[in-house]
């Protein structure tokens, strides 16, 4: 049987940082360990667990997952943050939460499954006897309340039942006065439960939305092109978005466009270019750009880029400058 000193997996460093928002918020006295891991970009499951543990001891108060995730804003998520926001309806938020969670957490996927009339969003595979209440209901409470900070509707998303593996705890009343759904106890997995009506809901569109950065960096990529025309600007913007979506074939991006993809070839052609070149130019440029933040990853610049792997990206950077990510990076630090 799997032991708690096998277990491998990590969360994102973010996590920490909300943890110590709520310590501040409350006023408490600041663990070291939690003081410690500010600045890391992930740190141990086991070490979360176990600051998690420290303070739910300290307080001893029912549902202190729910009020601890009810922190929640898009710094504390990193980029899987950002993707979400990108997103125009509810089902692809979902989506792009699903795509990317392990930045999040990687020791378990998350799954998406339809079961009837209902989507099934669930953590399966992390073993029992490495997780507690806590940890389990800060991961979906996470989830919910920040997909509720960005839906139009003001009612908010209706959920259809919460489930959580571990026994009935103290007050239920305050698990369904939260998710403001039946919510059960020892259950096969964790999971939530939607409507599949709920995952047409569309979104905010707000100032802070990813889409709106990635259309300032278009405009800022076309300062580097003095010749570049109105088509030119489209075809960054749709480049840059469909990027994050991992949906920027030449046919999707003529798609968006309003295009067809013979005439999208033309133009490019005009230019000595074919779409793959063009692409691959943004996507360098932008490499440059995200490896000038110190937030960033290296694997969370792959994802903003298109890779499914971070290996792929630095064989992609490689050819494009000779240099990999990691040797730019640190050139451009030297040279600011």
């Amino acid at each position: 049987m799997l032991v708690l000193k096998d277990y491998v997996g990590s969360v994102y460093g973010g996590l920490g940082h909300l943890l110590l928002d709520y310590y501040q918020l409350k006023q408490l006295e600041v663990p070291k360990k939690l003081l410690a891991i500010q600045n890391l970009e992930c740190f141990d499951f086991v070490l979360w667990r176990e600051l998690l543990t420290t303070l739910d001891q300290q307080l001893q108060r029912p549902a202190l997952g729910l009020e601890i995730a009810q922190l929640v804003e898009v710094k504390h998520l990193g980029i899987i943050g950002y993707l979400t926001l990108s997103s125009e309806t509810l089902g692809e938020a979902f989506m792009r939460y699903h795509d990317y969670h392990r930045l999040i957490y990687d020791g378990g996927p998350l799954q998406l499954q339809w079961e009837g009339d209902y989507v099934s969003i669930g953590w399966a595979e992390v073993p029992f006897n490495l997780n507690t209440q806590l940890t389990d209901e800060i991961a979906i409470a996470l989830m919910t309340e920040f997909i509720k900070t960005i839906v139009q509707d003001p009612r908010g998303v209706q959920l259809y039942e919460v489930h959580f593996q571990h026994p009935m705890p103290k007050k239920i009343s305050l698990y369904e006065q939260h998710f403001r759904c039946k919510v059960r106890f020892s259950q096969a997995k964790n999971q939530v439960l939607v409507h599949v009506s709920e995952l047409s809901m569309p979104l905010k569109q707000g100032d802070q939305t990813l889409q709106k950065l990635l259309m300032q960096q278009a405009n800022a990529l076309l300062e580097k092109f003095p010749h570049s025309t109105l088509i030119d600007q489209q075809l960054q913007q749709a480049i840059l978005i469909g990027l994050q979506k991992n949906l920027f074939q030449i046919e999707h991006i003529a798609e968006q466009m309003n295009f067809s993809v013979r005439q999208l070839q033309r133009h490019l052609q005009k230019q000595g270019k074919t779409y793959q070149q063009r692409m691959q130019e943004i996507r360098c440029m932008m490499a440059m750009q995200y490896l000038k933040d110190p937030h960033l990853s290296l694997q969370e610049t792959a994802m903003l880029l298109g890779y499914s792997e971070q290996s792929a990206f630095q064989r992609a950077f490689k050819q494009w400058t000779k240099l990999t990510p990691q040797q730019w990076r640190l050139e451009s630090i030297s040279m600011s």
